[in-house]
């Protein structure tokens, strides 16, 4: 499945390899459509590609960083 979500990050990531680390811990592909970080927060329209339960896994583990997903659409 292919699926498509808004992430928006507060500030106490800023730091952090989040979107680089998905990818070594999920069995995903993710592509990056777009994305804006400042030093205050930061947004990305990704894609990610996976089997559902590994897309779940993943949204479920960004959440629990305090990120916030929304707009998922899945893409045919």
């Amino acid at each position: 499945m292919i699926v498509k979500a808004e992430l928006t990050f507060p500030s106490v990531l800023k730091d952090e390899a989040v979107i680089c680390n998905l990818c070594k811990q999920f069995n995903i592909i993710l592509k990056i459509v777009e994305a804006s970080f400042s030093t205050d927060t930061g947004w990305a329209i990704l894609t990610i590609e996976a089997a559902e339960n590994e897309v779940e896994r993943t949204f479920e583990h960004l959440k629990n960083l305090g990120i916030e997903i929304k707009n998922i659409q899945k893409v045919t």
